[in-house]
C-alpha cells in the first residue's frame, strides 16, 4: 500500500516539516526516527511511503524542526488513517498543517463536544463509497449544535450542485468532532469546487454555507486506477458572529429544595437545572463541594478550606435517596427537623451537619452487613482506592483524636502505608468507623453523577471551582508533605478584596517537588474533577506564575512576599542612591506620634502593656508580643472572633498595624523584598524626598517590572503540563495585581479571563465596561467574595452617583438603593457584552424582581474575604420549585438572553 502525504504551510528559513506516528515507518512516534518531507513549491511539503503488514488505526501528526533542532508540534489530537480492511492500493492525503486559533481551541473542550454542542446520534453515521477511486472530505467542526450535521456543497451532482437541498452529508462516527464521508468521484471535472455547511435535519435544508472563497481540490491520482483522495481541511468558516451563551453561578449549600435538610444538596440541582435550561442559560457554576469537615464547627462552612481535594462533602448527600431508617420513632424525629430547618432563612451549618451525620449512621448500621457485597460499590472502591482509602484513615483518626491537626495527634501522625492499610482492613476494630466514610463518598459520587449526566441530557455544562490551596490540616498535608511548603502560608495582597491583605492559611505548594514526578498530584486532582465537572474556574490563577506567601508569624496580608521571586540584595536597593538601614527600613516604625494616631485615648495603656521604649521617643514591640500571631493568641485567648469587645479589638488591630510598619521584608540572607503598599505606612510618610522618591522607584521596578519575564516561564512551565491532565474548559480568575505576564499565557493557553465591570484592568479606568470585555472571558456583576449589585451600590454613594450617570447613561440623582430596574440595566448592559460566557450570580439575577430578592440586602452576601472566620450560610429566598412558577421573572430573563444572541444552536 503506497500512502502519499502532502501539506501545506510556508515555515521559516532553516524549518523542515517531519511526519510522526505509530508505526515503524513512521518512527513510532520517535521524532528522532520520523520521516522528513520534501519541499515543491508555494508551501508544499510532500512525501510518499510503502507501507506492509502495519494495517490498522495509523496516527500521526506533523511537526517543525529548524537546524537548532527545537521542534514545534502541530496542534490539535492525531491524525488518523484506517487502515483495516482497506482495498485501495494508493492513499493520497492533502492537509494543512494545524494551527486553530484560541477561539477555536476553546470549542474543542468537553464542555463544548461533550456538551453544548454534541451533536444528535442520527448525525453519527458516516457514508463511505466503494467506488474504486473515492475523495473522503475530513473537517474538525465542533460548533454545530443539536438536530444539524456538517455537510458538503460543491459544483458536482455528488456534492448537490450546490442545491442546499441535496448536500453531501458528513458523519462523526466515534470521533467528534471529526466530520468525514466519501464519494465516488465518477463524473466530477478538476478544479472540484466546494464549501462545508450546516444541515438542519428537521427542515431538510442547510442553513448556514461556510463564507469565503471556494474550497478547491485541483490534482486527482491519474495513473492509479484505485484510490482515496483524503481531503483534510481547518476551520469552518462562520457567517455570523461568535458563539455566546449565559451561565448562573450558585452555591449548591444556598439552593431551597422541598426534598433537602436545611441546606441545598445535589439531588436539588435537578430542579435547578430545569430552571436553568427554561430560561436559556447553558451553564451553571458551583464553588468548591469537597470535604471541609475539620472542627465540627462553623469554620468547616468555608469551602475553600478542604480537608481533602476529592473526597465529596456529606453536606450535599440526600439521606432518603440513601436510605430510610425502620424505626418509626427516629425517622419521625427527622422529619420534624427536616421541616424545621427548611423553613429557616440561612443555613444553620453546625446543627445541619450534627443531625444529618447522627441519621446517615442509623442507615450504615441497617445495610453494613451487605452494603460492601454490592458489585456497584466494589467498582466504585477499585476506581477511587487510590485516594478513597487515605482519605477515610484520616476522617477516622481526626474524629477519633478530636482534631484534624494531625502534628497533634497521638498515633498515627506520620503518615505510613502500610499502617494506614492495616487500620483500614476489614479485620480492624476500626473498620466499621471507617468504612463508613466509604458508605458516604460512594453514595455522594453517585448522587452527584446522576446530576451531571442529567445535566448533560439538557445539554447545560456543569462548571466547578478550583481552590488554589489546601488545609494544612488535610489528608493531602498528611500523607503527602513533600508536595507543600508546610512552614509558610498563602493569601493575596491588598486589593477590592481586602484593604490588608487575605490570609487564607493554606501551606504553600513545593513546586519543584511536584515537578519532579509530572504534576502528578495536580494531574489526579484535575482526573477526578473531569469525572464531575465540564469545566472549572481556576481560583487565584496567579498562583500557578506566583503566589503570594506570608510568614506563620504574621496575621495580615500586609507582610507577605511573592514566591518566586528575585530579592533584592542590600546593595542594590543602596545602589537607588539611599541609604539601606535596617534599623530603619526592617525593623517596625514605632514612635510616639504613631502610637497617638493609632490608639488615641488608648495610647499610653499600649505604650505601658506592649512596647519597649528604646529612647527619645521611639519603641519597639516586647518579646511575648513581637509578632502579629503572639498579638491575636493573646487577644483571643479562650473566646471567638465574634466575642472581642471593641476595645480589644481596637488595640488588636493597631498593633497588627505597629508590627507591619515596614518598609522591607526578609526572607533569607541579604534577601529583602519591598513591603507592599508600604506608600500608606507611616513609616514611608516620615521619610525625605529623596528617600521617598527612590523607594518609589524600587516599588515600580520590583512589582511590575522586575518578574514579568521571570513569571512568565514560571506559569509556562507549570500550566499546559497541568490543563493538560483533563479536556475541560478551563476558566481563570485572574483578578487583583496581575503581572504584565499572566494575560499572554492564558491567552495562548487559551483560558478565559475573569472581567468584572467595578474591578477594571485598565489602570486609567476605574470601570471596565461589558462592551470592551474580550471574547474569551467569563463577564460578570460579582462574585462570591464581593458585595452583590445591591450591596455594592449602597457602599459609597458619590462613587455609585457617578457610576450611575457615567456608566449607565442615566440622568438626575441615583437612587439610595438598587432598584430593580437598576439592577436589569446592569444585567442589560453584561448580557450585550463580548464575552463568550455571561455567569451571574444567582443573587444578581434575582435582583431584577423585587418580589424574588431578599428584603435585606446584606444577607444575599456569600463572603467577607477580610473574615477568615465568616459563617458561609445564604440561602434563596424562594424554593426552586417557587422560582419555577415566576413567570413574569423568567421571562424577562429569558427574553433578555434570547435578544442578545446567547441561546444559539452555534
Amino acid at each position: 500500500m503506497v500512502l502519499h502525504f502532502n501539506i501545506h504551510y510556508h515555515t521559516h528559513p532553516g524549518q523542515q516539516i517531519y511526519i510522526c506516528g505509530s508505526t515503524g515507518t513512521l518512527g513510532n512516534w520517535d521524532p528522532d526516527k520520523a520521516v522528513k518531507l520534501d519541499y515543491s513549491f508555494d508551501g508544499n511539503w510532500s512525501t510518499q511511503l510503502n507501507i506492509s503488514g502495519e494495517l490498522g488505526i495509523l496516527a500521526y501528526k506533523y511537526f517543525l524542526r529548524d537546524d537548532y533542532g527545537n521542534t514545534i508540534w502541530e496542534e490539535g489530537p492525531d491524525r488518523e488513517i484506517n487502515l483495516a480492511g482497506q482495498t485501495k492500493p494508493f492513499i493520497f492525503a492533502q492537509e494543512t498543517w494545524r494551527s486553530p486559533s484560541n477561539d477555536q481551541k476553546v470549542m474543542f473542550t468537553s464542555a463544548f463536544t461533550e456538551v453544548v454542542m454534541k451533536p444528535t446520534p442520527e448525525a453519527s453515521s458516516i457514508a463511505y463509497s466503494k467506488a474504486q477511486k473515492t475523495i473522503q472530505f475530513k473537517i474538525q467542526v465542533p460548533r454545530i449544535g443539536d438536530n444539524h450535521r456538517i455537510c458538503v456543497l460543491g459544483n458536482s451532482a455528488k456534492l448537490g450542485n450546490w442545491d442546499i437541498t441535496k448536500p453531501f452529508l458528513l458523519g462523526y462516527g466515534e470521533k467528534f468532532p471529526l466530520w468525514t464521508g466519501s464519494v465516488s468521484t465518477a463524473g466530477m471535472k478538476l478544479p472540484i469546487r466546494y464549501k462545508y455547511g450546516i444541515y438542519d435535519l428537521s427542515k431538510k435544508k442547510v442553513v448556514t454555507i461556510e463564507e469565503g472563497f471556494d474550497r478547491e481540490i485541483n490534482v486527482l491520482p491519474k495513473k492509479e486506477k484505485e484510490f482515496v483522495f483524503i481531503k483534510s481541511d481547518e476551520g469552518f468558516r462562520y457567517p455570523v458572529g461568535n458563539w455566546k451563551a449565559a451561565g448562573v453561578a450558585v452555591p449548591v449549600f444556598s439552593l431551597r429544595g422541598e426534598d433537602s435538610f436545611g441546606v441545598g444538596e445535589f439531588n436539588d440541582l435537578f430542579g435547578f437545572i430545569d430552571w436553568t435550561k427554561s430560561v436559556g442559560m447553558k451553564m451553571i457554576q458551583l464553588l468548591p463541594i469537597n470535604e471541609t469537615i475539620a472542627t465540627h464547627s462553623w469554620l468547616d462552612s468555608y469551602p475553600y478550606k478542604s480537608i481533602s481535594v476529592v473526597a465529596l462533602h456529606p453536606l450535599y448527600l440526600n439521606l432518603e435517596k440513601v436510605g430510610i431508617v425502620k424505626d418509626k420513632k427516629i425517622m419521625d424525629e427527622y422529619k420534624r427537623h427536616k421541616e424545621r430547618l427548611n423553613k429557616e432563612e440561612t443555613v444553620n451549618y453546625p446543627e445541619v451537619m450534627e443531625l444529618k451525620s447522627k441519621y446517615y449512621k442509623y442507615v450504615f448500621d441497617q445495610v453494613k452487613k451487605t452494603f460492601f457485597k454490592d458489585p456497584e460499590y466494589l467498582e466504585f472502591f477499585e476506581n477511587n482506592k487510590e485516594w478513597l482509602v487515605s482519605y477515610a484513615a484520616f476522617a477516622y483518626l481526626r474524629d477519633k483524636m478530636g482534631t484534624a491537626d494531625f502534628r497533634k495527634w497521638t498515633e498515627n501522625s506520620i503518615y505510613n502505608a502500610k499502617e494506614i492499610e492495616d487500620l483500614c482492613s476489614p479485620n480492624s476494630k476500626a473498620w466499621d468507623d471507617i468504612s463508613i466514610h466509604y458508605f458516604l463518598q460512594f453514595h455522594l459520587d453517585k448522587q452527584l453523577k446522576e446530576v451531571i449526566e442529567y445535566a448533560h441530557e439538557k445539554r447545560i455544562v456543569m462548571k466547578g471551582d478550583i481552590p488554589i490551596g489546601i488545609s494544612p490540616n488535610s489528608v493531602e498535608a498528611w500523607a503527602e508533605p513533600h508536595l507543600f511548603n508546610l512552614n509558610a502560608q498563602a493569601g493575596a495582597p491588598p486589593d477590592d478584596f481586602s484593604v490588608k491583605g487575605q490570609n487564607w492559611g493554606f501551606p504553600t505548594y513545593n513546586w519543584d517537588a511536584m515537578k519532579r514526578d509530572g504534576y502528578a498530584w495536580w494531574k489526579k486532582r484535575l482526573t477526578k474533577m473531569s469525572d464531575y465537572f465540564d469545566a472549572y474556574r481556576i481560583d487565584h490563577i496567579l498562583g500557578f506564575f506566583r503566589i503570594w506567601e506570608i510568614p506563620l508569624h504574621a496575621v495580615e496580608g500586609l507582610l507577605g512576599y511573592f514566591n518566586p521571586a528575585l530579592p533584592m540584595s542590600a546593595e542594590e536597593i543602596s545602589g537607588y542612591g539611599i541609604h539601606f538601614d535596617y534599623d530603619r527600613m526592617v525593623l517596625p516604625y514605632i514612635r510616639n506620634h504613631v502610637v497617638e494616631k493609632i490608639f488615641g485615648k488608648y495610647a499610653q495603656e499600649v505604650i505601658d502593656k506592649y512596647l519597649e521604649s528604646t529612647g527619645y521617643g521611639a519603641y519597639k514591640m516586647k518579646d511575648t508580643f513581637s509578632t502579629q500571631l503572639k498579638v491575636n493568641q493573646h487577644f483571643l485567648k479562650g473566646i471567638e472572633e465574634e466575642d472581642l469587645n471593641d476595645k480589644d479589638r481596637h488595640i488588636r488591630d493597631g498593633l497588627f498595624e505597629l508590627i507591619s510598619n515596614v518598609l522591607f521584608i526578609q526572607t533569607g540572607e541579604n534577601q529583602w523584598h519591598p513591603r507592599i503598599a508600604f506608600h500608606f505606612t507611616t513609616s514611608y510618610a516620615d521619610l525625605d524626598d529623596h528617600t521617598k522618591n527612590q523607594l518609589s522607584e524600587i516599588y515600580t521596578h520590583y512589582f511590575y517590572k522586575r518578574h514579568d519575564d521571570f513569571w512568565y516561564h514560571q506559569g509556562m512551565e507549570k500550566l499546559p503540563a497541568i490543563i493538560s491532565a483533563s479536556n475541560m474548559l478551563v476558566c481563570g480568575e485572574d483578578l487583583g495585581m496581575v503581572p504584565d505576564c499572566v494575560p499572554p499565557v492564558m491567552n495562548q493557553m487559551a483560558i478565559l479571563s475573569l472581567e468584572i465591570q467595578r474591578m477594571s484592568k485598565n489602570p486609567k479606568k476605574k470601570y471596565a465596561h461589558p462592551a470592551d470585555a474580550p471574547y474569551l472571558s467569563v463577564c460578570t456583576t460579582s462574585t462570591h467574595d464581593m458585595a452583590t449589585i445591591r450591596g455594592w451600590w449602597e457602599e459609597d454613594r458619590e462613587a455609585i452617583q457617578k457610576f450611575y450617570n457615567r456608566e449607565l447613561g442615566n440622568h438626575g440623582e441615583a437612587p439610595f438603593f438598587a432598584e430593580p430596574w437598576i439592577c436589569q440595566q446592569m444585567i442589560t448592559q453584561h448580557i450585550y457584552s463580548p464575552a463568550m460566557w455571561t455567569t451571574f450570580p444567582v443573587q444578581d439575577l434575582l435582583a431584577m424582581d423585587g418580589k424574588l430578592r431578599w428584603e435585606d440586602t446584606h444577607a444575599e452576601k456569600i463572603n467577607e474575604p477580610s473574615n477568615v472566620r465568616h459563617k458561609w450560610r445564604f440561602r434563596m429566598k424562594q424554593t426552586i420549585k417557587e422560582l419555577l412558577k415566576a413567570d413574569d421573572f423568567n421571562h424577562l430573563l429569558q427574553s433578555l438572553i434570547e435578544q442578545s444572541g446567547r441561546n444559539t444552536d452555534y
